[in-house]
């Protein structure tokens, strides 16, 4: 599945998230939280994330080349801490890239904060290959973790998205929450840093992370994780939003 990622100016289509699910035969439809955490114990978060990999390059590549508008679109696909941790982790993202045609910029790994607290030393080693082959890297779920200033400022990341559970108190009663998401975006910015913003579901939350300083979000205020068949057509129609707006 596939949510779009827009910039919160223009609303513009800019790429893609890549979520996996699980189609059970008997249980329906499975979010990741409910079999991510066994494939990563069990070692098959490997293979599975190697697959998605594959699939999100080559899914994306496909829109670039057919649809209109799409030429630029980039695909953030999550890096698990097993992946990170596997020692051909940097020739399986060379070989995907090189596969699928894609260009190393245009697609972006995810790596949460406590998966970057782990075995700090291989981790970043393991970034800085992958970073040089020109991925981008981001930091999800910020402000859930507990990196330091001086920490963060040593990886080799281009983005950091901004955790939904801030997001979300955007527009509510809570005083915390803009000067909290502020102190976000202020250090994104000091440290040269792109800020998406995740789970963006209102107006108000849009128009706040804008005033923030906030380039980039994804949310329900947009849509929803799309299957691949219906991407085409949610981007045509937001083609012609963008045309009459």
């Amino acid at each position: 599945y596939y949510q779009p990622v827009l910039t919160l100016d223009t609303q513009a289509v800019v790429g893609f998230e890549a979520l996996v699910r699980w189609k059970h035969p008997s249980l329906g439809l499975l979010p990741p939280d409910q079999f991510v955490a066994v494939a990563e114990e069990t070692g098959l978060i490997v293979p599975l994330g190697e697959w998605v990999l594959k699939q999100a390059l080559d899914q994306v590549a496909g829109w670039r080349s057919r649809l209109p508008g799409a030429a630029d679109l980039w695909v953030s696909v999550n890096l698990s801490a097993r992946q990170l941790r596997a020692r051909n982790v940097v020739d399986m993202v060379a070989d995907a890239l090189l596969t699928s045609g894609m260009p190393p910029n245009a697609l972006q790994l995810e790596i949460t904060e406590s998966v970057l607290m782990d075995e700090v030393g291989p981790t970043i080693d393991a970034m800085k290959a992958i970073r040089a082959l020109g991925v981008q890297l981001a930091i999800d779920d910020f402000g859930t973790g507990y990196s330091s200033l001086s920490y963060l400022k040593s990886l080799p990341v281009s983005s950091i998205k901004i955790d939904r559970s801030f997001v979300g108190c955007l527009g509510s009663d809570d005083a915390s929450a803009i000067p909290l998401v502020d102190a976000i975006v202020s250090m994104a910015r000091a440290l040269d840093l792109e800020v998406v913003a995740e789970g963006v579901e209102t107006a108000v939350q849009r128009e706040t992370l804008l005033e923030l300083g906030a380039g980039l979000a994804q949310g329900y205020l947009w849509s929803r994780p799309l299957e691949p068949g219906l991407i085409p057509a949610w981007i045509a129609a937001r083609a012609r939003v963008a045309s009459i707006t």
